[in-house]
């Protein structure tokens, strides 16, 4: 595994059209935000949301790279363990990635949707 920060910057282009479809959809097409812990900013102060919605999804972006660099300092990198460390964060970024663009196409065919 070499260190690289293409996966974490597709998380972060991810969710950074995940608050932008979001943004469009409630702001000009009336629609609502189904994140329950987020969904009362969205409708009191669309400009916080922005905010923790960003913030948020640099930290994701910032933790698995920092995950990986830490991994990458394992001084066995033969071992059980890294494998399975390895893998878990390999995982972890295709299940977070994978989630993220269903997001951010559900967000898409509902403003096509109400857009024709």
């Amino acid at each position: 595994m070499s260190y690289s920060t293409f996966p974490s910057l597709f998380l972060v282009l991810m969710g950074s059209l995940d608050c932008l479809t979001t943004v469009v959809g409630t702001v000009f097409f009336g629609t609502q935000e189904l994140n329950p812990l987020i969904s009362g900013l969205v409708n009191s102060n669309l400009p916080v949301f922005v905010i923790v919605k960003l913030t948020a999804t640099v930290f994701v972006g910032l933790i698995f790279i920092l995950a990986e660099k830490t991994l990458l300092r394992a001084p066995d990198k033969g071992s059980k363990s890294f494998k399975i460390a390895e893998k878990t964060l390999r995982i972890a970024y295709f299940s977070i990635a994978l989630f993220l663009l269903v997001v951010v196409l559900n967000n898409v065919f509902i403003l096509l949707k109400l857009f024709f």
